[in-house]
């Protein structure tokens, strides 16, 4: 049943990748990636997971926050395992759909965005930085996550 389930978060969160590396501009893209229903389910899958876990017994008993050996027994567990694996999944796709929407208002051609879409999915904070040191040394944007373009 975990193994499902894994799978199916992978068939939630696909389509949004593909989109955003295929179809940056298309309207369905913005419906369901950057107007946040992907990531918007995402959340509520991962509310069930925490719930499970904190409200119905479905984790580790030594499983905590404040020390390293309770974060390693928060993964332990499947729920746990899955709980974490979502907030991946949903931050790395957050971050990958500004990348998108940022490289756009900077003017910064999608081609070269593309390593760091790969990135930021398979490896998440080091598609971030790429897009940065591309967005930097293109001349396009400073280190500033700011949301306005350059004027």
């Amino acid at each position: 049943m975990y193994e499902t389930i894994y799978l199916a978060l992978h068939a939630i969160v696909a389509p949004a990748w593909i989109l955003l590396a295929v179809a940056p501009g298309w309207r369905w893209t913005q419906r369901l990636v950057h107007a946040a229903l992907i990531p918007l389910v995402l959340c509520a899958i991962y509310l069930a997971f925490l719930t499970a876990a904190i409200g119905f017994g479905q984790a580790d008993p030594d499983a905590g926050m404040s020390t390293l050996a309770g974060v390693m027994a928060l993964f332990s567990h499947p729920v746990g395992a899955l709980t974490g694996w979502t907030h991946f999944l949903v931050y790395d796709l957050f971050v990958g759909a500004w990348i998108v929407r940022d490289a756009r208002r900077h003017g910064i051609a999608h081609w070269i965005v593309l390593p760091a879409l790969f990135l930021s999915l398979m490896f998440g904070p080091l598609g971030l930085l790429l897009y940065l040191l591309i967005r930097k040394f293109s001349g396009k944007g400073g280190w500033s996550l700011n949301e306005a373009a350059p004027s």
